[in-house]
C-alpha cells in the first residue's frame, strides 16, 4: 500500500511538472500568436492549432493533477449531515462510481486513439492519435489515483470526504 502511494506520489509529481511545462509553451505560444496578430498583421499558421491541442492536454492531465490533490469541486453538504461510517461508505461508493467513469474513459480514449490514428492535423501534420491519446493516459493516472483512496478508504485511512 505504502508502495501504491509513493507511485502515486511520483505520477503526481511527474503530471504537475509536464503541466507546468505545458502551461508555459502555452503561454509563450499565445503571446507569439497575438504579437504577430497585432505587430505583424500576420500570425504563424501553426499557433492556433498548437495552443489548442496544448490546452486538450492541459485540461485532462490538469484533471488528474486536481483529483490527485482533491482540489476537484466537490459538494460536501451530504457528508456534514453523515456519521463517520455513512461518510465512509459514501466515499467508497463515490470512489466505484469514479473507477467505472475512468474506466469508461479508458475504453473509449483507446477506441478514439485508434480511430484517428491515420488522421493527420491540417497545420503542423502531426497524427492526431499523439493528441487524443491523452484521454486514456489521463485515465489511467485518474483510476491509479482513485484506487489509492479506494483502498485507504477501505482500510479506513482516508480523509472523511
Amino acid at each position: 500500500m505504502e508502495l501504491f502511494a509513493r507511485v502515486n506520489a511520483w505520477i503526481n509529481r511527474g503530471t504537475e511538472a509536464l503541466l507546468a511545462i505545458i502551461g508555459i509553451a502555452m503561454a509563450v505560444v499565445v503571446a507569439v500568436q497575438v504579437a504577430g496578430r497585432y505587430l505583424f498583421n500576420h500570425s504563424p499558421f501553426w499557433s492556433e492549432e498548437v495552443a489548442r491541442y496544448l490546452l486538450v492536454w492541459l485540461t485532462f492531465l490538469g484533471a488528474a493533477a486536481a483529483y490527485y490533490r482533491r482540489a476537484h469541486p466537490g459538494i460536501d453538504v451530504l457528508s456534514a449531515w453523515l456519521g463517520p461510517r455513512a461518510r465512509r461508505a459514501k466515499a467508497i461508493a463515490v470512489h466505484l462510481v469514479c473507477l467505472a467513469l475512468f474506466a469508461v474513459m479508458i475504453w473509449q480514449g483507446a477506441i478514439f486513439s485508434h480511430f484517428v490514428r491515420l488522421q493527420i492535423s491540417p497545420a503542423l501534420s502531426l497524427p492526431m492519435w499523439m493528441v487524443v491519446m491523452v484521454i486514456p493516459v489521463a485515465g489511467v493516472i485518474l483510476a491509479c489515483h482513485c484506487l489509492l483512496f479506494l483502498c485507504r478508504d477501505l482500510r479506513g485511512m482516508g480523509d472523511d470526504r
